[in-house]
């Protein structure tokens, strides 16, 4: 019978051509690299061997069925601790609920140690082998992916990349002189260099935290933050770095995660000249992270976070020579953006035009995790070529969506907040929760019922929209139950100037009560739509995330449709998002792969009326 110690030797010879070359190209010239490659060897054997049995077990199910978390029952959910149930202990409390609504895959939002004060939500860590003292311990998780374990439920946590705080142990050391830790950072003795990269970096937070480097007079240095003053850039050059943040996924693996959503992963290699961002050797990197995890924790995936361009987007599945190789997951940002652009404007033109030109049909060893929002700001990710091959500007459909999301737009169905603008490049982002955009804050203000049926109407189409398109959709907490903007944030030092927290509210229990009780309300309908939506779902097989995705063109600016294509037979998904009725002839939908019309969302037949479709406002069918 295979030993352990055999299958380990198994997997680190299945995953060597993702490791060693990657390491080679990365760090092969640096004096240190091989020493820290056997310590890296080294340290996998540990964690190998330390890994639970249970997990072991799970990591073989997984190796011999690769599409688990590509199958049409996965659902996410993603929420704070705190907001959501207090604490980890909590959180248990809560597990009947989210398995009410199909529920197969958890996030939970930053929860590794953060520094005092403000830690931008969370993502400034200042020890990642344990939790934030508020949440509870390290211990208290482990029981958790346990308890998720024995329900079907994978669990997500953040790791994030390219930074820490400036509190973590490597930062203090670092500050305090010393040599091997200060490389593990990016320290400058002058302005001169920073100046020099600045001239092609781009601010993130402009607002609050202008630039990227930030001197330190006590210890006369200039280090790299590219986020915030207490966020430390990591030098990804030094193959320490490398190998200190493998060890961690290890660790963090090794206590039951299944999920490693990587945080800010666009900005781990620098480069003069450059925006500093998806450099090439970021996916060498993540290839060689990946590998690491493949050859000793085998059923975690990488969660790779980078909201950027599409083609920029698609290479963090891995592109060329680093093709299905790379991470197993990475948001669709781009999916998000233009279902809220075809909202404002009723037309799918740029969204059919985006999501044809630029996705492909298939990813390897991949899927998208598909959402209408989640805890930060939506940025509006169209470029000025996309705009120009439809005739339009692009920064002025920008400016548009911004004024009509945050509500100043004459006309506007949206509440929204204004999110650090930037007035040097015109980019503004905008905040607000998905029923606050969809329309229902403003709609129960006017106490309009057709207004507020229109509201829901939107939020079951987005829900319908990312339930199909493929991948693993993600329902932020309280979507499900339509929170609206929580304007508390305000009054809250720490929040106050980030406007993200207007739509980060607490969990409302009372008014899921309200939901269950009362299904005719707004809150009602949108639960029982969620439910239902995410039901069928899971009962339609050709929503396999293997299967191919086909952008079709209706000839009808009002709607959006695409193809699921599975070895039995087609699914046509087809969206109206215009409120009034639109026609579709039978001969398009026969032509696109529909022959019984029968409408897998629904449950029932379709009816023709003289060979025309008839979708109401808003409308969304499944046909096959």
């Amino acid at each position: 019978m295979t030993d352990t110690r055999e299958i380990f030797d198994l997997r680190l010879a299945r995953s060597a051509p993702d490791l060693w070359p990657m390491l080679a190209q990365l760090y092969g010239d640096h004096p240190d690299y091989p020493s820290l490659r056997d310590t890296l060897l080294a340290d996998m054997r540990a964690a190998w061997k330390a890994r639970p049995a249970d997990l072991k077990t799970l990591d073989l199910q997984r190796d011999l069925e690769p599409d688990w978390f590509q199958r049409p029952d996965m659902l996410g959910y993603v929420f704070y601790i705190d907001r959501f149930a207090g604490n980890l202990a909590g959180v248990h409390d809560k597990l009947d609920y989210l398995e009410s609504l199909g529920v197969t895959y958890v996030h939970l939002m930053p929860c590794l140690k953060p520094r005092p004060g403000d830690s931008d939500g969370g993502y400034s860590v200042m020890d990642y082998r344990r939790i934030n003292p508020a949440y509870g311990t390290m211990g208290d998780l482990q029981t958790l992916s346990k308890a998720l374990r024995k329900r079907g439920m994978s669990l997500c946590i953040d790791m994030v990349l390219n930074h820490t705080a400036k509190e973590h142990a490597w930062a203090k050391k670092a500050r305090a002189g010393d040599a091997a830790h200060r490389d593990m950072y990016l320290f400058f003795d002058d302005d001169t260099l920073p100046k020099a990269y600045e001239q092609t970096l781009i601010e993130i937070f402009p607002d609050n935290a202008p630039g990227s480097f930030t001197h330190y007079p006590d210890i006369g240095k200039w280090v790299w933050t590219t986020f915030n003053e207490h966020q430390w850039d990591l030098n990804w050059a030094n193959p320490r770095v490398f190998v200190e943040i493998a060890r961690i996924m290890l660790f963090l693996a090794n206590k039951g995660v299944d999920v490693l959503r990587l945080d800010a992963v666009a900005f781990m290699w620098k480069r003069m000249g450059t925006r500093c961002q998806s450099e090439p050797e970021v996916h060498m990197i993540l290839r060689a992270l990946r590998a690491v995890t493949r050859i000793c924790a085998a059923s975690v995936l990488h969660l790779e976070e980078a909201i950027v361009g599409p083609a920029e987007m698609l290479t963090y599945f891995g592109r060329g020579e680093h093709d299905g190789r790379e991470g197993n997951l990475a948001y669709h940002n781009n999916l998000m953006v233009q279902f809220w652009s075809a909202l404002a404007t009723r037309d799918t033109g740029l969204m059919t035009h985006v999501l044809r030109t630029h996705f492909p049909e298939n990813l390897t060893n991949a899927t998208y995790a598909t959402y209408i929002r989640c805890h930060d700001d939506i940025g509006w990710a169209i470029t000025d070529e996309d705009a120009g091959a439809l005739g339009f500007s692009g920064a002025a459909h920008r400016t548009y969506l911004s004024d009509f999301y945050e509500g100043t737009f004459e006309g506007s169905f949206a509440r929204g907040a204004l999110f650090q603008e930037n007035p040097a490049t015109g980019d503004k982002r905008i905040s607000g929760t998905f029923a606050s955009l969809a329309g229902l804050e403003l709609a129960q203000a006017n106490a309009d019922p057709d207004q507020i049926e229109t509201a829901v109407q939107r939020i079951l189409l987005g829900n319908a929209l990312i339930a199909s398109y493929g991948g693993v959709p993600l329902i932020y907490m309280g979507d499900e139950i339509a929170l609206t903007n929580d304007y508390g944030y305000l009054h809250v030092p720490e929040h106050s100037h980030d406007s993200r927290w207007i739509h980060r509210p607490r969990m409302d229990w009372d008014r899921l009560k309200r939901a269950q009780s009362d299904p005719d309300s707004p809150e009602g309908q949108v639960l029982r739509g969620t439910r239902h939506i995410y039901a069928r779902r899971k009962a339609t097989p050709q929503l396999h995330g293997a299967h191919a995705c086909r952008i079709r063109d209706t000839g009808n600016p009002a709607l959006f449709a695409f193809q699921r294509i599975a070895p039995a037979n087609t699914l046509l998904c087809l969206f109206n998002f215009s409120q009034t009725w639109q026609h579709v002839p039978g001969h398009w939908l026969r032509d696109n792969g529909v022959s019984d019309f029968h409408d897998a969302l629904s449950g029932g037949a379709v009816d023709l009326e003289n060979d025309m479709f008839a979708m109401p406002p808003l409308g969304r069918v499944w046909l096959t």
